[in-house]
């Protein structure tokens, strides 16, 4: 029989130190970012930080508008904050465009439907 072995996470996590290697900054760098609410990496059970995919994504972002645009802090709050809000709405009217066709189909269905003779 074959020994059980725990699940592996779906995406890779990497801790605070592979993060900033792969980013090019300091760990406390990161760890700024998260103070000021930019980024939130998840925790393992011993309370280690560990950055998916998405938030090196997310902090090579930040970094780009400091490093190369200029931002200053408060300004990439405003943008993160403007840009999270834009992706939700996107994925909101993604949603309701869905439910409309659907709804739409449905109409359809309905109209073409042969009635019931009373």
């Amino acid at each position: 029989m074959r020994e059980s072995r725990a699940k592996l996470p779906e995406t890779a996590c990497f801790v605070i130190s592979v993060a900033a290697r792969m980013l090019n900054v300091h760990p406390q760098t990161l760890r700024y970012y998260e103070r000021a609410g930019l980024i939130a990496p998840s925790r393992s059970k011993g309370n280690i930080r560990l950055y998916s995919p998405e938030d090196i994504q997310r902090a090579m972002h930040i970094k780009r508008l400091i490093e190369d645009l200029g931002v200053n802090l408060a300004g990439v709050e405003v943008i993160m904050r403007l840009t999270d809000r834009l992706r939700e709405q996107e994925r909101e009217i993604g949603e309701l465009r869905r439910e409309l066709e659907q709804a739409r189909a449905e109409l359809a269905r309905l109209r073409t439907a042969p009635r019931d003779a009373q």
